[in-house]
């Protein structure tokens, strides 16, 4: 985890911390935390050197973080150098635990991450949720939440609260959904329909994606546009290290981009929009394909044999998502495009025409495109670590006894 050293008012989630005394020792906490995260084993007096505090208001803050059961004391840093070596602290893989949660199409997950980033239960149900009751769904997701969280308390680690990625718009700062065409949800409140854990976050999946990317992703720039597909196609756009969600939160939706604006009707109810030429079922029916379980799979076993059809059907996919993101590139300017979700299984194959579209198209320089290798667990993952990072962000929550659920 990067440790946002220079955001001393600010957690990584954006809450602004109040400037009082109290305030100041949380953003300490805060800054602890996310220094020996990011780069532990450390002793106090090199977290003091990182962080631009006294060795003795280090060891101050350190002592309530070992008692809270946040951070662990390894023994000496360096055994055998000369002088009296430091303790080496880490982040304790026991207490508490961000619980991240998916509804997909054709899939629910849920997963439990420690303060380490260590994933330390996970399961994961494949049902098609196309046009399923949202109580249905939120009744069988809450039940899979519910069980993990039980499990991880058995195990001595505590739910610090959970967020759901879903593929659909989400008001922002709030937990309604108010469409998910894919789905064929509108307007559904998940907060009376999931467990009570605390905090309770729900966000578009593109953005979890794109957190997951920024947070774990190796050599991910601070800017970059972050696109994912599973059955439909959503983006998300990381500018300075932070979202940009737009004025309602809605930013990022590449996939109802209009490639060909009098092609197949879509679902959100526009014309040729991107899902219709690059989304799951669209490269499936351009390579005479069925859709159903495990489809990613069998295109790209079916590519890697050598299958005409159906590096045909992904060559045309990629096209339309060079078209969709050219526009996008122009109007952004982010430093790299990263291909994630199923989209980071079939990239050897969409690559050649994505990439051709925006050398031919880019008004400027054509920026980098890369592959994420978090694939389809971007968002589960990102969910999970939103959690994590809320943990770290005002850990005097935690140690007060209000973190968790």
């Amino acid at each position: 985890m990067t440790a946002p050293l220079h955001e001393e008012r600010r957690g990584t989630t954006g809450a602004r911390l109040p400037d009082t005394q109290q305030g100041m020792r949380r953003r300490n906490l805060s800054r602890v935390m996310h220094s020996v995260a990011a780069h532990g084993p450390l002793s106090r007096a090199t977290v003091a050197s990182q962080i631009g505090l006294t060795r003795a208001a280090v060891s101050t803050l350190v002592e309530e973080l070992i008692r809270a059961g946040l951070l662990d004391e390894l023994g000496p840093e360096r055994p055998g150098r000369v002088g009296r070596p430091g303790s080496a602290l880490a982040v304790s893989g026991r207490g508490p635990v961000g619980i991240g949660a998916e509804v997909g199409v054709d899939h629910l997950a849920v997963c439990a991450v420690d303060l380490r980033g260590e994933i330390r239960a996970r399961t994961v149900r494949q049902v098609s949720n196309h046009h399923r009751a949202p109580e249905l769904v939120l009744q069988e997701l809450s039940a899979m939440v519910e069980r993990l969280s039980s499990e991880a308390r058995q195990a001595g680690l505590s739910p610090a609260g959970l967020a759901v990625a879903v593929p659909g718009l989400v008001t922002r700062d709030s937990l309604t959904v108010v469409r998910a065409p894919n789905l064929g949800w509108r307007d559904v409140d998940l907060g009376p329909l999931l467990p009570s854990l605390t905090p309770l976050t729900v966000d578009n999946e593109a953005n979890f994606g794109a957190l997951a990317e920024l947070w774990l992703g190796a050599g991910t720039p601070e800017d970059f546009l972050h696109v994912s597909a599973e059955i439909g196609i959503g983006a998300a756009l990381v500018v300075d290290g932070r979202l940009l969600r737009g004025a309602q939160g809605f930013a990022g939706e590449l996939g109802h981009v209009p490639v060909h604006p009098e092609g197949p009707s879509c679902p959100c109810g526009g014309r040729g929009c991107l899902e219709q030429y690059a989304g799951e079922a669209a490269v499936l029916r351009a390579a005479g394909l069925d859709a159903g379980e495990g489809r990613v799979s069998l295109l790209a076993g079916r590519a890697a044999e050598g299958d005409a059809e159906v590096r045909r059907a992904l060559r045309g996919a990629g096209t339309a998502l060079g078209i969709a993101l050219t526009g996008a590139v122009n109007l952004l300017d982010p430093r790299a495009v990263v291909l994630g979700g199923a989209l980071s299984r079939l990239a050897p194959w969409l690559m050649p025409s994505l990439e051709e579209e925006l050398a031919g198209r880019t008004a400027g320089r054509a920026c980098g495109v890369t592959v994420s290798a978090l694939g389809p667990d971007g968002p589960l993952l990102g969910a999970a670590h939103s959690v994590v990072r809320s943990v770290l962000d005002d850990p005097m929550a935690a140690v007060a006894g209000t973190g968790g659920g």
